[in-house]
């Protein structure tokens, strides 16, 4: 994580300074998730320390006070989230020789036990009706489908650009988590959708704003038209919207928990979602209460009768 430097009596930083550090080393498209998340916990710990104050004046029980005050009525999850963020920022801090010990500043935050999570997937009732709603932009309708039916990473769908599409082999090039290069395979539904969407544009972001953009963004965020890449954000907020409060990745967790349900092997579970481990995968491949129910009913030896 760059190189070490050790305080002198003449060598200070700010922990707004020392947390702008940390996130400028996750400035890359693999972690742009990352440092998004990450940078509201910081943003939220220096609207309460004081982005002004020296990281040598830091102690467990400011940041523990600070923490359970923030999320003291927290999810679990939502406190792991964002124990973690801390933690990785403290650890950096250490790396650099900015503070002594992560592990003692970070004691006054303790874990908390996450309670499994049975019920993210979406019915395939409400699916087919999120992905056949003719109120819905086509943009919106192409994107729904195609995370569904390839069970990729929404940032993976978002970052694609036309030239990474194989139309006739319903097809495209993927960069997955961590950075490594994969293929997605779609189904006819995304497959009669993308030329729709496209409207024969032969580059630029397969998904862009409505608009041109207002500020200047890169050439690779942008199609021939000026308009920009659309965001995580933007996605998010509409699919939340449209769908009663159901978020981007249940599209995919739906996807590969269907699978599941259907009997599909392990190897072919993790070519879909990119896993490169099944531990990763297993809390995808869960049997959801409506597919326990139909097997109940097909096995109940008082239908036979």
């Amino acid at each position: 994580m760059g190189t070490v430097h050790r305080l002198t009596s003449a060598d200070s930083i700010t922990i707004g300074n020392a947390a702008a550090a940390y996130l400028a080393t996750l400035d890359h498209p693999e972690t742009a998730s990352t440092r998004r998340v990450y940078g509201n916990t910081y943003r939220a710990m220096l609207s309460h320390l004081g982005e002004d104050t020296d990281v040598t004046e830091i102690t467990a029980a400011m940041l523990g006070a600070w923490f359970t005050s923030r999320w003291a009525d927290a999810q679990p999850a939502t406190w792991e989230t964002n124990r973690g963020a801390l933690r990785s920022l403290l650890n950096y801090w250490e790396a650099q020789g900015w503070i002594i010990s992560a592990a003692d500043l970070a004691r006054g935050v303790e874990t908390r036990k996450l309670s499994a999570d049975r019920s993210r997937a979406l019915s395939r009732t409400d699916v087919e009706q999120l992905l056949t709603r003719e109120d819905i932009s086509i943009r919106e309708r192409t994107l729904w489908r195609m995370l569904y039916e390839t069970a990729a990473r929404s940032a993976e769908i978002l970052r694609l650009d036309v030239e990474d599409l194989d139309l006739p082999n319903r097809r495209a090039k993927v960069r997955r988590k961590g950075g490594a290069i994969d293929i997605i395979v779609w189904q006819t539904g995304t497959a009669r959708l993308l030329p729709r969407l496209l409207k024969g544009r032969k580059s630029g972001p397969v998904f862009v704003t409505d608009r041109k953009a207002r500020v200047q963004l890169p050439a690779s965020d942008l199609d021939p038209d000026g308009h920009a890449r659309l965001s995580y954000q933007q996605a998010e907020a509409l699919f939340t919207t449209a769908s009663g409060a159901a978020t981007l990745h249940q599209l995919r967790h739906s996807a590969l928990t269907h699978d599941a349900e259907n009997g599909t092997g392990t190897p072919m579970l993790m070519a879909r979602s990119g896993h490169t481990s099944v531990r990763s995968l297993a809390k995808y491949a869960r049997v959801s209460a409506e597919a326990l129910a139909r097997h109940q009913a097909a096995t109940d030896p008082a239908r036979r009768r």
